[in-house]
Order: C-alpha cells, then sequence, then structure tokens
C-alpha cells in the first residue's frame, strides 16, 4: 500500500501544486532619494461583487481560460502526467480498491469534493462577506465577498469544462458506468486550492492542497475514478482557478513622476501582483 499512495500523492501535487511568486522591479530605484512609493495592494478587491458583475467576470473567464499561457502549460502537464498515470490506473486499483482502512479514511472525501459542498461554500462565504460581515453603511465588497466571489466563479468555470470534457470523451469508470474523464472531484478541490492561493499566498494555501489531494484520492479508494481521472482533473481545475485570478499575477506598468534634484523624472515601473 506504500507504494501506490506514495506515487499518487506525489503526482497529484506535482499535477496541482500552485507557483508561488511575488516580484516588485523598479528603475533605477538605487537613484531616487527620499522616495516612498506604495506597492499596489496583493489581491486587490473588485469594485463589486454582485449577481450582475458574477455574471459579467465569469463570462470573461471563459474567453481568457483559452488565451493564458499558464492554461495549456498546465493542460499540458496534467495531460502528460495523465498519460503515464494511465500505465499504473489497473496496479493502482488493484492495491487501493477494497482496503476497509482506507475506505474509513478517505470516506468524507465524496462529500467534501462534491460540486453542492464546494458551490455552497462558495456562496456561503460570499454571503458572509456581503451581507453578515460589513456594519450598517458600510461596502459589501471586501475580502470575504471578494474570496466567495472567486471561488464561485472558479467552480462555474471549472464544472463547465469538466462536465463537457466527460461527456465528450465518455471513458468508463472502473466500475463501467459512464463518465470518468476527468474527476469532477479533484477539479473542483483544486479549482478552490488555486483561488485559496491567490488569497492567503503559497504558505497559506497549503492544507487547501492537501485537502484537494485527499478529495482526489478518496475517488480512488471509492472506486470511482482511475488515477489518470484525478491528475488531469487537478491540473484541469488548478488552470481554471488560475483563470479566475489571472489579473492578480498580471505584470501592470505606470508611469510615475519622481522629484529629482534639479527638475522631475518620469519613472516607467513595472509590478507583478
Amino acid at each position: 500500500m506504500t507504494r501506490p499512495f506514495a506515487a499518487l500523492v506525489a503526482m497529484l501535487l506535482l499535477a496541482g501544486a500552485p507557483v508561488a511568486g511575488q516580484s516588485i522591479s523598479q528603475a533605477a530605484a538605487a537613484s531616487l532619494q527620499n522616495v516612498q512609493t506604495a506597492a499596489p495592494e496583493a489581491h486587490p478587491t473588485p469594485a463589486h461583487t454582485g449577481w450582475a458583475s458574477l455574471a459579467k467576470d465569469t463570462g470573461r473567464d471563459f474567453i481568457a481560460f483559452p488565451k493564458r499561457k499558464s492554461t495549456w502549460v498546465l493542460l499540458g502537464a496534467g495531460a502528460a502526467g495523465a498519460l503515464l498515470a494511465h500505465q499504473a490506473d489497473d496496479y493502482v486499483q488493484e492495491h487501493i480498491v477494497g482496503n476497509s482502512t482506507a475506505d474509513k479514511i478517505f470516506a468524507p472525501g465524496k462529500v467534501i469534493g462534491s460540486a453542492y459542498v464546494q458551490v455552497g461554500a462558495s456562496v456561503g462565504m460570499w454571503v458572509v462577506g456581503r451581507y453578515i460581515v460589513p456594519a450598517e453603511g458600510e461596502p459589501k465588497t471586501n475580502k470575504w465577498s471578494h474570496l466567495g466571489f472567486d471561488l464561485m466563479r472558479a467552480q462555474i468555470v471549472t464544472q463547465t469544462f469538466t462536465q463537457a470534457m466527460k461527456y465528450t470523451i465518455r471513458r468508463d469508470r472502473p466500475t463501467g458506468e459512464c463518465c470518468a474523464f476527468p474527476s469532477g472531484h479533484a477539479s473542483s478541490a483544486f479549482a478552490a486550492a488555486a483561488v485559496l492561493e491567490r488569497h492567503f499566498g503559497y504558505r497559506g494555501s497549503w492544507p487547501a492542497l492537501l485537502g484537494a489531494t485527499y478529495v482526489a484520492t478518496s475517488r480512488l479508494v471509492d472506486n470511482r475514478h482511475f488515477l489518470s481521472d484525478v491528475v488531469f482533473g487537478a491540473a484541469l481545475g488548478t488552470a481554471a482557478g488560475w483563470t479566475i485570478v489571472g489579473t492578480h499575477g498580471r505584470d501592470q506598468y505606470a508611469l510615475q513622476p519622481v522629484p529629482v534634484r534639479g527638475g522631475m523624472m518620469i519613472a516607467l515601473v513595472r509590478t507583478r501582483d
């Protein structure tokens, strides 16, 4: 049992682990004296998080998904990982399915990773942020409604692509039913983990990443998916999640006037949120 589980966890982490990186570079910074420039907010809160914004921004997400380089890098890595994992599909199923201890440990994964729970948690976070946290007169758009807003968009985009692929590819599950590829539980869980990584940072995202790996593994133990299904599902979910929060990692350029001795200098500043 040790080898299949170790290989599974390693492959899922490689397929879905977020890549952290925040960098701020400023032109001619060494020559500037007595000048303080404030970096932009790491995860800027949107102006609106209402239903109209949800529809509008989600529509933009679907358009942005195929345009992002990270989408194709992740999907390519997921496809390659799924192809390699396919060679071990039968072996992993033989050694995981039917283990009573594993059944008990991973039983909650079926519920935690379901679309109902993922969407429900997202909507719940959004409701808390908009209608419970703000005091009277305070704005309804804050970090909590923003998080719920992003999580809802991530689930909509993820499940749309996941279900479209399921019923196009129509790969049978280990039990002989349709449709296995890719795993919807894995894609939903890793999409949520990708959004949480951008909101709470790489270190703060580890619990969500481990939780997503737990959910994906539960689908193998429950004999609902092959290893290759969950590997590609993890990559698809991460790609969708990164599409939602993609503006957080986009380079931004601005011309900034800087007073210097004898005049004024215009500096071109690049920041990456």
